[in-house]
């Protein structure tokens, strides 16, 4: 995995690259914001270590700038403490947070977690891409009706119906919902759910998808206690049936 590292502290920055080259990851390396998001630009990083407080060009400006033009994850390091510090750097998409002094373990058990992460969402969206090859209905165009029984979904009035009757759902319900009738019968991963509708820049883990399934299923199943319409597999995630 390629990572760069936003850090004005020579010493820390080079003990960073030094532990990540011995797990096998291609470190690059910036000692300010400016620099670090030109190189961002550039290398395309796998995952970025952004430190806050750097010279020119803060940590948080960066953050900002990069969200508006990639996905990469961002791991932001800094001294501070402060919860509101904490607050602004996952508000300007930021992933995760460690704050200075942390230990090295500490630091790359966060990456090893986010590695496994974009591991995952990888796999998914490959296989994703697999099964819209073999079945070209899987992907639905925009301001289309998609109809499963008496439940229709209509993109073009941003509206789901049972019965012909509109159904009072929240807009993250909304952009679940048709995120899974697009890809009816397909297992799809909470990690997968996460990236694709909520984004990389949500804080926050697989409990929204389930609880945002959950309140789905109370307005679509037809028997809430045995959902037949969006099913559980086991270790994996969400299953859209129709």
């Amino acid at each position: 995995m390629k990572i760069l590292v936003v850090e004005d502290d020579e010493t820390l920055s080079e003990t960073v690259a030094y532990n990540l080259t011995r797990q096998g990851h291609e470190v690059i390396q910036a000692r300010d914001g400016l620099s670090g998001l030109n190189l961002a630009r550039a290398e395309s990083p796998d995952l970025i270590l952004l430190d806050v407080m750097l010279p020119g060009m803060d940590g948080f400006d960066v953050c900002r700038t990069l969200r508006q033009e990639m996905n990469v994850p961002i791991i932001m390091l800094t001294a501070r403490t402060e919860e509101i510090d904490k607050v602004v750097g996952l508000e300007v998409g930021a992933d995760d947070y460690i704050t200075k002094p942390f230990s090295m373990r500490e630091l790359l058990a966060r990456v090893k977690a986010m590695q496994r992460r974009i591991r995952l969402i990888r796999e998914e969206i490959s296989a994703e891409v697999q099964e819209v090859a073999v079945e070209p209905t899987a992907e639905v165009p925009q301001n289309e009706r998609l109809a499963f029984g008496n439940l229709v979904v209509d993109t073009t009035r941003h509206e789901i119906r049972i019965d012909n009757q509109p159904l009072h759902v929240k807009p993250k319900e909304y952009e679940l919902f048709v995120f899974l009738a697009r890809h009816r019968g397909i297992a799809l991963s909470r990690d997968l759910i996460l990236e694709r509708v909520w984004g990389w820049s949500f804080d926050g883990n697989s409990r929204t998808v389930d609880v945002h399934i959950r309140w789905l299923r109370e307005k679509i199943e037809p028997n809430g206690t045995k959902p037949s319409r969006i099913v559980t597999v086991r270790g994996i995630g969400y299953r859209f049936e129709g």
